[in-house]
Parts: structure tokens; sequence; C-alpha cells
């Protein structure tokens, strides 16, 4: 089928061509720290009343305010003053978060404050235990929750801790989260909304294997394990345990099914009478939303289920509109796009609230009738990122901002404004104010390009189209001093896989300093978004079901196609360079299509599907029982024979999300077939090489190319 190209110029981004300053590698990698990103507001929030903002002065030392009402701009609370009225050493500003118009908490140290504005004293409220992790603190009731080693701890204030769990069995593992972070789990312990219990969730990983990771710091060098379920093996088995804070007594849900089903998105109803779990089989098709007692545990009723024929994905507990205690929000995909629905909490299905070719990414909140509901969700092109207000009834939507580019909001209290901190390719970082109705009322801050002075080139959007006609987002970099007549060496940086977007209307379009570092040294950086992206529907990214690599492949090739159709690329001096996925990527590209690129340096790959982990691999590849075939060709150990060009495989040595065997055994097939290939450890680094080591690490990645290239400076 032929490709089709299409260049969009609708965005673009260049620097001033009088600057002077030139982009090291060193500059590039902290850029953060040495102030080469924009000046963002930090510590930026509503006041009680939402009837102002406030943000910490440059220093941290105070907090400016923003008032609604004339624009005015004053100074606020002061550190020094919280220090004297609470009796505690305080340098900058904390975090703060306001119980009240009068009222916020803080945290320092361990150490929880409440602080009132009136009177301007404040007073020690609880104090987290030293070891404890995973701590869940109610500011307004001083609860606290928190781990220590495998157990759950409740404290209420400064009293003794509680132990709500006493195993001594390190696989029976209380309050942290459960399967690998997936589904969007990120924590294990969940307060009820008058923090009268507390739902957590408990694993048994007794039948999880152990897998050894070296420790290199001691002497003699030392093994540690982390459970860590591979596909198609035993995996961990999940409860829902619910704290009574009053009898000091815990119940487990009466859940029903296979124990290693997976239990998520718990959430609770408003008056602490019913938790609500998705329940999702192993294989990951088939949902329910179930609703139990909290008192008792037991089985109330299963209000709704989800399926279909390659995976359901619940990342979002039930939404509780404020005022409605009968009916309640739910995400899905169910039409193709995430969108929001409606059910009574018996289970009636009210109506779909937002539709269209676009995602919601966020439920923001309701307005003050519960008649308007505020969503975040990308456009149809999904490059942008807007507010939306939605009437809950017709289902027409307002978008909010009237500014391309990807922004992020906070609702005020009163549900009447929002702050609306975004940027995009024109714009490095930007704050306002909107009203709930599309107008803005004000700009809080415009941050300057602080790469004005430096020396880059142009990036620019493009489109190419799939062997299906589907649109694909690219971006290309160009250097400072490029010339159309010449030929120039190309590096493709591919992610690939699901849950990860390269390319958005953003500052710098989201690519890292590195990228424009490498422009600036003569070459061509380009990105393309496969299908298996997210922020494009779901059938855009179900589309790799039990076949990665094969359509993410055929779609980097049409972006190969796309740069090999310009004058002034050099295609037989092109690299590839990926990480995580796109180091599976970059090596299946290799080795799945030789000859494509002279270069490629993976880091952190995963090679052969039946070694990654149970939660995410199954979800995208089913058991290898199930897909045999599937698993044996995008498995990258049986095509090591197929290598042409160089291949640099780097891997952090302690990686405990795609463990170092993926590497080991792909190194063992390139001795096995003959083939000479480069391999670079980091010790003692994870899944991501941070901190000064990512100089290293980049020099390396970027030399690499250079030498193997050919490239002479």
């Amino acid at each position: 089928m032929r490709i089709l190209i299409i260049l969009t110029t609708t965005f673009l981004f260049s620097l001033p061509s009088f600057a002077q300053t030139e982009l090291t590698l060193e500059d590039a990698i902290m850029g953060r720290a040495i102030g080469l990103y924009p000046t963002r507001l930090n510590n930026m929030h509503w006041s009680g009343d939402g009837a102002s903002i406030q943000f910490a002065s440059p220093d941290g030392k105070y907090m400016e305010v923003i008032s609604l009402d004339g624009k005015i701009s004053d100074k606020g609370m002061m550190a020094e003053s919280i220090a004297t009225g609470t009796g505690i050493s305080l340098e900058r500003m904390p975090r703060l978060k306001f119980l009240d118009k009068e009222t916020f908490t803080f945290s320092q140290k361990g150490k929880h404050y409440k602080y009132n504005t009136t009177t301007a004293t404040g007073k020690l409220i609880a104090t987290t235990p030293e070891g404890a992790a995973n701590v869940d603190f109610d500011a307004g009731t001083g609860k606290m929750a928190y781990t220590i080693d495998n157990n759950l701890y409740v404290q209420h204030g400064t009293s003794d801790p509680i132990p709500v769990t006493k195993f001594e069995d390190k696989n029976i593992v209380s309050g942290q989260a459960i399967a690998r972070y997936e589904f969007g789990i990120g924590k294990g312990t969940f307060w009820s909304p008058n923090n009268n219990y507390l739902a957590f969730y408990q694993k048994d990983e007794s039948e999880v294997a152990d897998y050894p990771i070296l420790d290199i710091t001691t002497t003699p060098g030392s093994l540690k394990t982390v459970k860590y379920p591979m596909a198609g093996q035993k995996s961990e088995s999940a409860k829902v345990g619910v704290f009574n804070t009053k009898t000091k007594k815990t119940i487990y849900l009466n859940v029903a099914g296979p124990k290693d089903q997976y239990l998520t998105n718990v959430g609770w109803g408003p008056d602490e009478e019913y938790v609500y779990v998705a329940v999702l089989n192993r294989g990951q098709d088939f949902m329910k939303l179930i609703k139990y007692e909290a008192e008792s545990g037991k089985f109330v009723k299963t209000l709704f289920e989800e399926k279909h024929e390659k995976w359901v994905e619940p990342e979002n507990p039930v939404y509780f509109m404020e005022g409605n205690k009968k009916e309640f929000l739910w995400m899905s995909e169910r039409d193709g796009f995430m969108h929001v629905y409606k059910y009574t909490t018996k289970g009636k299905l009210k109506g779909q609230i937002t539709k269209g070719r676009w995602v919601v990414t966020q439920i923001l909140g309701t307005s003050k009738d519960g008649s308007t509901l505020f969503v975040k969700g990308t456009d149809e092109s999904g490059l942008n990122m807007y507010a939306y207000a939605v009437d809950m009834k017709s289902g027409q939507k307002t978008q909010l901002s009237k500014k391309p580019g990807q922004h992020n909001y906070i609702l005020s209290p009163n549900k009447d404004y929002l702050i609306d901190v975004y940027s995009n390719m024109e714009t490095p970082y930007a704050a306002d104010v909107v009203d709930t109705k599309g107008k803005l009322v004000q700009t809080i801050r415009t941050a300057k390009n602080p790469l004005a002075d430096y020396t880059l080139g142009k990036t620019e959007m493009v489109k190419v189209k799939a062997d299906d006609g589907t649109d694909l987002h690219g971006r290309i970099m160009k250097p400072s001093h490029f010339d159309a007549s010449k030929k120039y060496p190309v590096l493709v940086y591919v992610y690939g896989g699901p849950h990860a977007q390269m390319v958005s209307n953003r500052w710098l379009t989201g690519a890292p300093l590195w990228m424009h570092y490498m422009a600036e040294k003569g070459y061509i950086i380009f990105t393309l978004d496969n299908r298996g992206s997210k922020n494009r529907g779901f059938e855009f990214e179900n589309i790799i079901h039990r076949q990665l690599g094969d359509v993410e492949i055929k779609d980097q090739l049409a972006g190969v196609k796309y740069l090999k159709s310009l004058s002034y690329v050099d295609s037989d001096r092109m690299a590839v360079h990926g990480w995580s996925y796109g180091g599976f990527m970059t090596t299946a590209l290799m080795l799945r299509e030789p000859g494509t690129f002279q270069v490629g340096v993976a880091g952190g790959p995963v090679t052969d599907w039946k070694y990654y982990e149970v939660m995410y691999g199954e979800r995208y590849m089913d058991q290898p029982s199930e897909n045999e075939a599937g698993y044996e060709k995008a498995s990258l150990l049986n095509k090591a024979d197929q290598l042409e060009g160089d291949l640099l495989l780097i891997h952090g040595t302690v990686d405990d999300v795609v463990v170092m065997q993926h590497n080991y055994s792909l190194v063992q097939k390139f001795v096995e077939a003959g083939k000479l290939i480069d391999f670079m450890p980091y010790p003692m680094h994870p899944h991501n090489v941070r901190g000064k080591d990512r100089i290293h690490l980049m020099n390396k990645v970027l030399t690499y190319v250079d030498e193997k290239l050919k490239i002479e400076r």
C-alpha cells in the first residue's frame, strides 16, 4: 500500500538566530538544575475561600498572593511567621493544604502541623514514626496510615500507633500498592470520606518467584531478591481489608473468584457504608464493578460488567459527585475512547456524559449545583489537552481554555474558577485563571524563554500516513545551521509502547534538551508516535494485542520512508535509540528489519516478553501458553543472527522493571551467532540511570552513534 506523507507547519518552534551560547551535553542533561527549563510557580494553590491564588516566592521565604478582585498582588504568609507561630525552624515555605479560610496544615521532616492565620499560631498534630513508609495522612482529622516493613499501622494524632496487621511472614504485604502499579494503582491505603474506616490492599506473594539482584556494594557481593511474577507464572493473591478506627477491628471483603484475579480501583461511597472494587480476571478481558458492605465485607451486588476481546483496563475508581449519594461517575473506553458514564448505586446506567473522538484523562469536579461536569481531555488530534465544561443532561461541552497546548488545572473550592497552567511550542510556561464559562480572568505568570541565548535549531511537527491511512504524529528537529542542499545523518528516538506519547503540543514538543544538543551537532532528530501509543483512542492503542512489535515496526518504517523522501537526509547514516519499550523497539528494528539502521542503542530492552511481568505483559500478549506464536514472533532471542550494523545494549544492573535476564539472554544469543555487539552495564542503577551518571550515559549513547556513523567533528 502506498504511504502518503503530509507535512504540517501549523506548529513551529525556532529560537533567535542571533543567540551565541552553544548548548553542551552537561547543560542538556542537567538543564532543570541549572535553569534551562522554564521557571515555574511552585507550591501553587487556591486559598481556603477560593478568593485568591497563592504560590511560593522565588526564594521560598513567603507566599505571593494574587486576588481575583482587581488583580491585586501582595506578600502573603511568611515562612518566618509560620516558624514563630509553631516554634520550629523553617527556612522555606512548606507545602500548604487549606482546611478552611483561615486554617491550613503542612508537614515538615515527618511532623505534621496545623496553623491558624487569624491567631498566627500553630501546633503539632501528628508525627510519622522513623522508618515509616507509604504514609497516608489526613490533614482534617490528623489520622495517619503507614507501613513498616510488610505491616500496616494507623495512628491518630500523636497517640500510640495501632497495628492493623501483624504478619511475621514477609510474603504477606499490607498497605502497599499491588499489581506492580498497574491499573492506575499508585498506593495501598484508602481513607473513607470521614476517616472512620481505612480500606487497604493486602497481597500474598508466597507463590511468586524470587528474582535475584546482585549488590556489588558489599564485600563479597550479596544477593537481594525481589518478587517478580513473569508472564504465565504464578502471581500474587490480593485482598482488600477494611479497618474500623472506632472498634479497632479489621474485616476483609468477601471477594469471590480465582486468587490470581486483580482487585483494582478501590473506592468509597460518600456515606462510608459501601466499598466499590473493580474486579478484573487475570486474562484482563472481563471486569465487574462490585459493591461490598464496609462493616461486614459482605458482597452486595455486581453493578455492571465490561468485556472486550482484547483487554479491559480500569484505571479510575468510582467518582461520587458532591451532595449526591445515589449516583456516581465511571470512566470507560467501551465506546472506543475514554469517556464518563453516570450510574446509580444500584447499577443502573443513567447515561454517557461525554462523547466523541477525544479522550477524557481526568475528572476535575462538578459545579455547585451538580449540573455541569468539568473534565480534562484531549482534542481530536490528541496533540492538545484542555479543560471542558460538560452539561450533565445534554452532554454539550464547552472548551474552557482557548490557547492551544498541554494544560493542567486546579478547580477552585467554590467551583467558579480554574488555575490553568500550560505550555505550547511558542510558550515555555504560563499560568492563567479562567472561569468555568471559559472566560480568561487574568494571567498570573508567563515565563521567559530560558533558552533565548542559546543557538538551537527548528522543531516541526509532521504527519506520516500508516499503511491503513491512519495519521501518525511525528517530530523532526534540524540544526540552526541547516542547509537543505546538504546531507545529514539521522537519529531516530523511539518509545512506541502503550501509555506513552512522545509528541504533543507542549514546550519543545516534549523533547529533552539532549536532542537539541545532538541536532546542533549536525543531526536530524526524528520521533514518531506509532499506533499503540496513548491519547488517540482505544483502537489506535489495542491494535498491538498479541503481536507486540508488528504494527509498531510497520509505523516506524513509515517514518523511515518519510525521512528517506527528504532530500537532505543521508539514508546511509541512520541510527535508532530508545529505552525500555523503546529499547525493545530499537533492538527489534535492528534484528527484524536489518539494514534499515546502521546503528542502534537500546537501553533496558525487553528481549523476550516471557521474561516480563504478568500484569503488563499478559494484558498485551496474553499468557505464553495462550499465544505461543505471538511470543515466538515478538522474541528477539531467535533473531540474533540477523543483526547488521552496530548495536549497543545498556542496562542498569539492579533493574527490577526490565530485569537483566533480558539483556544477558540476548548477549548469549549473539555469542552463539558469532555476532559482535557492545554492552554497557550501569552498576547499581535501576531501570533508569539518573543523577550525574546520566551525563555519562548520554555521552556514551551519543558518542557511540557518532563513532559508528563515522561522524567527524
